[in-house]
């Protein structure tokens, strides 16, 4: 197939993998990239043979360009992906894909009367080890899911991070910056969520940085750093989430599924790969399972990919801005229902995206 060019806005740590994946897969090119600081992203064209930094007017101006990659700040993702669609642009941001409910519904109407596409992070659970876990279920090896959970649990990124204030602002927080990885995981293996109820807290109102080279450094947090989600899915099982930056250590593990025949321990959803452990009734231990797909590694950009699959074939795309949309409901939700002290049934919804094919050669998505 043809490659489509791309231009990445937002040329931050992240930038580097969707450059890398540029150069990987046969879908598309990275041409151009932009930032609201110029000198990011000249050093970033100038690391990358083949691509031009321009201004960000400029690259969404250019009509070889045909989608744009937005890794921009999370209070930046609408704004920078509304600007793509009204240029004739399809767009993929990275998590969330925005920060309020109305911009996610209104950036997917927009899309749709543009006839464009609109996708988004994370692409995770197009790996290896999550693909194989949604076969396992799909086959019946742990009979009908009943139950699942999900924990991300951490004592916080001002311990590392070299500048962690915006982790605790509007748009972040552990749900928004983590919780993506998990609830599109499930949202993967399970489906769409009908109803959840929520319980949120902060409990350092101000965090002390302890990483270089803001040590020292005072943040004030103005989000939840503790939450805490009862998921009630349209087919039928109950989930529970925690993520939190409130916690020092555990012995939890990432994502566990029950079914009526078996449990499966799902890989971090923060990754591609394994392993994935499988326990069937009356076993007396867990087995580690074979992967069944392709994508082991790093591979984030997998989305970008097959989103261009769909511009060129017109069939749906994974990634989708429907499942992004979703995801940030249902985490939007979990706090609203914990300020609220009721129930909340989720005004979206989506397909269960499909799986991928088996045997696909390396860095294509299409058989």
């Amino acid at each position: 197939m043809t490659a489509l060019k791309a231009g990445i806005i937002g040329c931050g740590n992240i930038s580097s993998v969707y450059f890398e994946a540029g150069r990987r897969f046969e879908a598309f090119d990275v041409t151009a990239c932009a930032d609201m600081v110029p000198e990011r992203a000249r050093a970033k064209a100038a690391e990358y043979e083949g691509v031009e930094a321009l201004s960000v007017e400029a690259l969404l101006d250019d009509p070889a360009i045909e989608i744009v990659i937005n890794l921009t700040i999370p209070a930046a993702h609408a704004e920078i992906a509304r600007a793509a669609l009204e240029h004739g642009k399809s767009v993929y941001s990275e998590k969330p894909m925005a920060v309020r409910k109305e911009d996610a519904r209104a950036l997917l109407d927009l899309a749709e009367r543009e006839g464009k596409l609109v996708g988004g992070a994370p692409d995770t659970f197009m790996g290896a080890g999550i693909q194989t876990c949604r076969k396992l279920i799909d086959d019946g090896w742990i009979g009908e899911p009943v139950a699942a959970t999900a924990f991300m649990l951490s004592a916080g990124h001002e311990r590392w991070h070299p500048d962690p204030a915006f982790f605790y602002k509007p748009g972040a927080g552990p749900m928004l910056d983590m919780g993506p990885y998990y609830v599109t995981a499930l949202v993967n293996l399970l489906g769409p969520v009908a109803r959840l109820t929520g319980a949120a807290r902060i409990t350092h109102p101000v965090r002390t940085i302890t990483s270089e080279p803001l040590r020292g450094g005072q943040i004030e947090v103005e989000v939840p750093t503790h939450l805490a989600g009862l998921l009630e899915f349209e087919s039928g099982p109950i989930g529970t989430i925690v993520t939190s930056f409130d916690v020092w250590h555990h012995e939890l593990p990432c994502i566990e599924i029950y079914g009526s025949e078996g449990s499966l321990s799902v890989p971090d959803p923060n990754s591609f790969g394994g392993p994935v452990k499988l326990r069937r009734g009356g076993a007396e231990h867990w087995t580690e399972m074979p992967l069944s797909h392709g994508y082991e590694e790093q591979n984030r950009g997998l989305g970008v990919a097959d989103m261009v699959y769909a511009l060129r074939s017109g069939r749906p795309h994974r990634a989708s801005g429907e499942l992004t949309r979703h995801v940030l409901d249902v985490m939007l939700s979990i706090e609203e229902s914990s300020e609220s002290g009721r129930h909340i049934s989720l005004e979206s919804t989506c397909a269960r995206p499909a799986p991928l094919p088996l045997g696909l050669a390396p860095y294509t998505l299409d058989t």
